[in-house]
């Protein structure tokens, strides 16, 4: 077993206190930098930095990245998710490195939506519907991997599917 321990720190976003949802950050027991590649192949990681290392993933809804020794989760509802995600990730990182000698490590970031793809498969209305000011912004916040098809509610089934079948290829659609 590689990660053992960790404390976790919930905290509101300093930028916007009034935000309803919380932060975490897991500081951890042991050093967990030697899994990384292997997260990284085995999770899907979008964002990985050889140096200082980590890897960023997109789960729940949830950005997740993962540090040697912290882990850092963004806009949780309350605590009791937190700990939901610390373990399940805990679980995903000690698999990882038991079964490390069968997985083929992954040093890269994975290719990225680009924004002007899921622009041309928008409505381009700019209704704000979504809660943001422009498609344009919307097409943005998907590429990141904050909101995904169903988050636009003036786009169509049929440009709901191409817009699902192209993030699909980027892990961002399940």
């Amino acid at each position: 077993m590689l990660l053992r321990n960790y404390t976790k720190e919930i905290f509101r976003p300093e930028c916007n206190p009034s935000f309803q949802s919380v932060h975490c950050i897991a500081h951890l027991a042991e050093d967990i930098r030697e899994v990384l590649p292997y997260l990284n192949t085995v999770l899907g990681g979008f964002s990985y930095t050889k140096e200082p290392p980590s890897v960023t993933f997109k789960v729940q809804g949830r950005l997740i990245t993962v540090y040697p020794r912290k882990i850092a989760i963004n806009a949780l509802r309350d605590e009791a998710e937190a700990d939901k995600i610390l373990e399940w990730l805990k679980g995903e990182v000690n698999a990882a490195w038991e079964k490390r000698a069968e997985i083929e490590p992954k040093y890269e970031s994975a290719p990225r939506p680009e924004v002007f793809e899921i622009l041309k498969r928008l409505p381009k209305t700019n209704c704000r519907e979504c809660g943001q000011p422009t498609c344009m912004v919307f097409a943005t916040w998907v590429a990141e991997g904050a909101k995904g098809a169903d988050d636009c509610p003036s786009l169509d089934e049929q440009n709901k599917q191409r817009l699902k079948e192209y993030l699909g290829q980027f892990r961002w659609e399940q």
